[in-house]
């Protein structure tokens, strides 16, 4: 079966790491967010994955290239985001789509082996049971098949929410050109809808699934992902250093003298940690990242190349790429009332469900010697702070 996934978003609920690079290539563990879902799909049996790409496209092809595990890999652009229908009617377009087809959202992160059961079972739709289905697309089912679908309703049918993973057969390629939606967008769940009234389609359980659209559910998704990591020491490590749990340091990695890493934590390849150094929590240090003397980051997500120098601290934090924080930074991460800490998402602060969140930074922030950050700080790309200057506003 030919694995569809979606891939073309400008990301903006997750900026400001989404200002450089596109949001399904923002790291999650080992791999970019949506090398999770293409693995996913190639280990259920895809032949062939084609990646619609749009924001920032040469960051999906320069990763992906023509063949990724054997498996051959095309490109379709979506050169307007004009909803998930018209992503997957960009690739018919493209005269890549024949014979029956996957689809899957390259933010989503899914449990692999219910994508196997959905290919198994086309045609189907991935689904998950979740408490409130009044957020979410709630299928309804009949006799063990989809009888419909609908959008956020008020009396949910069911609890069982789309999970956004579906295996189609041949003919809903020419139900793509749908229409526009109230929200302007042409959706792939009325494809799904056409799809139900002509075939009998599978509900397919998904065991754990998470849709990947903030800054949070991204530092989330790299504590699953970490999680799921056998211990592994392939790079240098002093024999001074303890390793504790399942940590993983690649080849080309340095661990120095007296540091101390309690899994589960990846140390990507080129990264340097140490001396004297605190890493814990599911925290990934990134690609040629750096930790300098006495730092501790506590479940964190240190992008490639970014730096965080001597007596420092970083707790639940996002930093993105080439960021370099000044020796003395400080991240507090817990407010004084034990309220969830809140986050601004596209002008508006709303909740991060989280009661410890420190900040997210923008490739190529840089912060002054004893700079203070306050919880849920924002920092776009580029952004600078004073030497011992205290942050407690977005900038």
């Amino acid at each position: 079966m030919k694995a569809v996934v979606l891939a073309a978003g400008k990301g903006t609920r997750i900026r400001p790491l989404s200002e450089t690079v596109p949001k399904p290539m923002l790291p999650v563990a080992d791999r970019p967010l949506a090398a999770h879902a293409v693995d996913a799909a190639i280990g259920a049996g895809a032949d062939e994955v084609v990646l619609v790409v749009g924001y920032e496209a040469d960051v999906v092809r320069n990763y992906f290239g023509d063949s990724y595990r054997d498996v051959p890999v095309s490109y379709a652009v979506q050169t307007e985001q004009n909803g998930t229908a018209d992503a997957v009617d960009a690739v018919r377009r493209a005269g890549l789509l024949e014979g029956p087809f996957a689809v899957l959202n390259g933010d989503n992160l899914y449990d692999p082996a219910a994508i196997e059961r959905l290919f198994e079972r086309a045609p189907a739709v991935g689904a998950v049971e979740v408490e409130n289905p009044r957020n979410y697309g709630v299928l309804s089912t009949d006799d063990g098949t989809i009888s419909g679908i609908v959008e956020k309703p008020d009396d949910p049918p069911t609890n069982l929410a789309n999970a956004g993973a579906y295996a189609f057969p041949a003919k809903a390629r020419e139900w793509l050109e749908v229409p526009a939606s109230e929200r302007g967008e042409r959706e792939i769940t009325d494809v799904l809808a056409r799809v139900i009234e002509e075939f009998a389609v599978t509900p397919v359980t998904v065991d754990r699934w998470m849709d990947v659209g903030r800054p949070w559910e991204l530092l989330e998704a790299n504590e699953w992902k970490i999680r799921e990591l056998d211990r592994r020491i392939d790079g240098e490590v002093s024999d001074s250093a303890h390793l504790e749990g399942d940590v993983v340091v690649e080849a080309g990695a340095t661990v120095k003298p007296g540091v101390v890493i309690e899994g589960p934590a990846l140390i990507r390849s080129g990264a340097t940690v140490g001396p004297n150094a605190y890493v814990r929590g599911a925290t990934l240090i990134g690609e040629n990242a750096s930790v300098g003397n006495a730092v501790e980051i506590k479940n964190s997500v240190l992008s490639a190349g970014t730096s965080v120098s001597h007596l420092s601290y970083v707790g639940d934090s996002v930093l993105g790429r080439d960021v370099n924080f000044g020796a003395g930074t400080t991240v507090a991460n817990l407010r004084h009332d034990d309220a969830d800490v809140k986050f601004t998402v596209k002008g508006d602060r709303v909740s991060t469900g989280r009661r410890k969140f420190g900040v997210v930074a923008g490739d190529g922030v840089k912060t002054g010697i004893n700079t203070s950050l306050t919880p849920g700080l924002r920092l776009d790309a580029g952004a600078t702070t004073r030497p011992g200057e205290t942050v407690d506003r977005d900038r």
